[in-house]
């Protein structure tokens, strides 16, 4: 792998797994201006509360919070300002008629730089439901418990 070839995490949204079911992901670039990109850098970024949206055969990504930058005085943005997403046509056409179907949506799950370019990775997902969650998690405990055990056995 050469050196420009490093993929380095900016930020992520460890909740979205918890919280959706994760059918397919896609990768698709960020327009970004300025100052947003040293701020992403510097992992300085929220995915919380963040979604994605189609509007006019356009992906944008709504309530991603990108912090000002520190030493960007006039020249910063508004931190949740709508950002677009750069995708293919096909893909943008393929995401728009799953999410019409009932229960998906679009969820941003981490932003990265790939050759020195911002990209995102989004996911098509569902919501689960309280008693969904509450099984992963106890699956969670189970497969650490029995990796616990094995491993405790192997010492002896």
């Amino acid at each position: 792998m050469a050196k420009n070839d490093a993929i380095k995490i900016a930020c992520e949204n460890r909740k979205a797994r918890h919280d959706y079911f994760i059918h397919e992901t896609f990768e698709a670039g960020i327009e970004l201006k300025g100052t947003e990109v040293k701020s992403l850098r510097a992992g300085k970024a929220n995915l919380k509360d963040s979604y994605a949206e189609i509007k006019n055969g356009e992906i944008f990504v709504e309530h991603m919070h990108i912090s000002p930058y520190e030493q960007g005085n006039i020249f910063n943005h508004d931190p949740l300002r709508r950002r677009r997403l750069l995708m293919h046509k096909k893909e943008i056409l393929k995401l728009f008629g799953k999410t019409r179907e009932k229960g998906f949506t679009l969820i941003p799950l981490k932003i990265y730089f790939k050759n020195g370019r911002a990209k995102m990775e989004l996911a098509l997902a569902s919501g689960k439901h309280n008693y969904d969650k509450r099984a992963t998690l106890a699956e969670k405990s189970a497969k650490r418990d029995i990796e616990r055990a094995m491993r405790d056995k192997q010492k002896f």
